[in-house]
């Protein structure tokens, strides 16, 4: 993996020298002697990190970094401070322009290690916070790549399952991943041919059988990344259509032998389905839907989830007009 790529700009050259002499083992650099040209290398190379003194001659510190800042192809790119300007109202217009550091010189050789060090370490899990998001994503869509009518069914899903998880009484973690790790869980119908996930009616016995091993094949591919929150999708995707009583596929599981996230999904799930229109079928009135998610406490959902589900009933609404809001 390449080094990361630090823009150091500063009018003195022994400034320059001395940064240099710091972070040159380590990082690519890049040196610039005004803003003009550290706004034309930041924009030519998109540093990882940039180094920006504020008294230079054409324009000051701030003044660059506001540029960069509403630019959006540089606005990401973390800006340090480094100057010689040690008042409190110095520091305070420089976070106040866009910057999320501040060093007084002269320069301290280990605290500009550290603070550099510290900040790249941001943008790395920053950027992986990003992977993952957009692989959950792309993996999300993926199960519904062939079955256009369920729309933004997973995504809508997944708020009502961080919902229903927090009433459950699951930490703001497990939250979180739950919420996260939810669009995933069809991620297996990519393997279900087109004729079945797009048939207007009911299923056949075959074809009814061909459909249940969409939870088996979602698991098989989420299960191949060792990342909490794929393991938690594939755990999902493969347990979601398990039943409180036992009588769900695949394997028939019952009561909290069923994973919580399963038990949460499996809920978050029903209610979306039954809420929305469907080639084979129009939106229930949500009087009817409400009565069925209660008949189906202690037979296909856990009791205390259709607890949970209640108490969060208000917010869940919400949620779902702010969707239909958007013609979703």
């Amino acid at each position: 993996m390449a080094a990361a790529l630090i823009l150091i700009v500063d009018d003195e050259p022994s400034n320059l020298a001395v940064m240099e002499a710091v972070l040159g083992e380590n990082y690519r650099l890049l040196f610039a002697r005004n803003g003009a040209g550290a706004i034309a290398l930041a924009l030519k190379h998109l540093p990882s990190l940039i180094l920006l003194d504020i008294q230079m001659p054409d324009m000051n510190g701030f003044d660059v970094c506001r540029q960069l800042k509403a630019d959006s192809r540089t606005a990401a790119i973390p800006v340090i401070f480094i100057s010689g300007l040690a008042d409190v109202g110095d520091e305070e217009k420089g976070f106040a322009a866009g910057g999320v550091d501040y060093i007084v010189k002269p320069i301290s050789r280990s605290i500009l290690a550290a603070r550099v060090n510290t900040h790249l370490s941001l943008v790395h899990a920053s950027s992986l916070d990003k992977s993952y998001r957009d692989a959950i994503h792309m993996l999300g869509h993926t199960g519904h790549f062939n079955d256009t009518d369920t729309g933004v069914h997973i995504w809508r899903m997944a708020a009502y399952a961080g919902l229903i998880a927090e009433a459950y009484g699951l930490d703001e973690a497990h939250c979180e991943l739950i919420e996260l790790a939810a669009p995933m869980h069809d991620t297996g119908k990519i393997g279900i041919p087109h004729v079945i996930l797009k048939k207007p009616g009911k299923f056949d016995v075959e074809e009814w059988a061909v459909m249940k091993t969409h939870s088996k094949l979602g698991h098989d591919i989420l299960r191949l990344s060792d990342a909490p929150i794929f393991k938690m999708a594939a755990e999902i995707a493969l347990r979601h259509h398990e039943r409180w009583d036992g009588s769900g596929y695949p394997d028939n599981l019952a009561g909290l032998d069923i994973p919580v996230a399963a038990r949460v999904v499996a809920l978050a799930d029903v209610f979306d389905a039954l809420t929305m229109r469907r080639p084979y079928k129009e939106a229930w009135p949500l009087d009817q839907v409400l009565a069925t998610m209660q008949e189906s406490s202690g037979n296909h959902f856990e009791p205390a989830m259709v607890q949970a589900f209640d108490a969060v009933l208000p917010r869940i609404l919400e949620v779902k007009a702010d969707w239909d809001s958007k013609g979703s």
